[in-house]
């Protein structure tokens, strides 16, 4: 990397913090963020809506001409997810789309649908976009790439608290079972699976603050 990126692409398993990472850098660079794992848990949240079997490629894409999505800029490096008029943002982390967003993301069809919308998004610039095939299909050329880690434990842990702090009933044994799974799916899927592209900088999060992971990250861009 020479000189300040104008892209940033952050991938990483569910729960590894790479969203909560990708806020803060985003607010100190004055970026856009966005993850573009929305765009799968929304169109999930409209599948459980309609009753449709998870697998059934082509009504899940119906959906989507049925209720385009569409990002709205909220304040600061903030944003809504609309479908059609619909503002869904706070459905998008229940744990029934948690449980089923990786069966509608390892569909083919899915993913063709969803992939012009993404790289429209990632062609602002100025821009952090987060996810599990950034810099490896959807920014393939972004300035800088990361793969954001933890450990399948801590992971569940704090998924398990961003639940509660919502206020939703969730056991943490059952969310580090289901993350196990969705990782096993992610990584093994046949389309855009979960790999860290060969020239991104590794960065494992267990036992740190995410002040501490978003400084080394900041101190990197500042000396580039």
């Amino acid at each position: 990397m020479v000189g300040r990126p104008n892209t940033i692409a952050i991938d990483g398993p569910a729960g590894s913090g790479k969203s909560s990472v990708s806020v803060r850098l985003a607010e100190r660079l004055g970026f856009l963020f966005f993850d573009t794992g929305v765009f799968y848990r929304a169109l999930t949240y409209l599948v459980l809506q309609a009753g449709l079997a998870v697998d059934d490629e082509a009504a899940i894409v119906n959906l989507l001409a049925v209720h385009p999505l569409q990002i709205q800029r909220a304040e600061g490096s903030d944003y809504r997810l609309l479908a059609g008029a619909v503002d869904i943002t706070g459905f998008l982390r229940s744990a029934e789309v948690e449980q089923h967003v990786s069966q509608v993301a390892q569909l083919p069809q899915v993913r063709a649908a969803l992939l012009p919308l993404q790289q429209q998004v990632g062609q602002q610039g100025n821009i952090i976009m987060a996810g599990r095939d950034i810099g490896t299909v959807i920014l393939p050329e972004a300035d800088l790439k990361l793969f954001i880690d933890a450990s399948p434990a801590e992971r569940a842990r704090r998924r398990h608290q961003q639940l509660r702090d919502q206020g939703q009933d969730a056991v943490l044994a059952d969310i580090e079972k289901a993350m196990v799974e969705r990782d096993r799916i992610d990584s093994e899927r046949a389309v855009a699976p979960l790999v860290m592209a060969n020239d991104a900088i590794y960065i494992m999060t267990d036992n740190r603050s995410l002040e501490e992971v978003v400084q080394q990250i900041y101190d990197m861009i500042e000396a580039s």
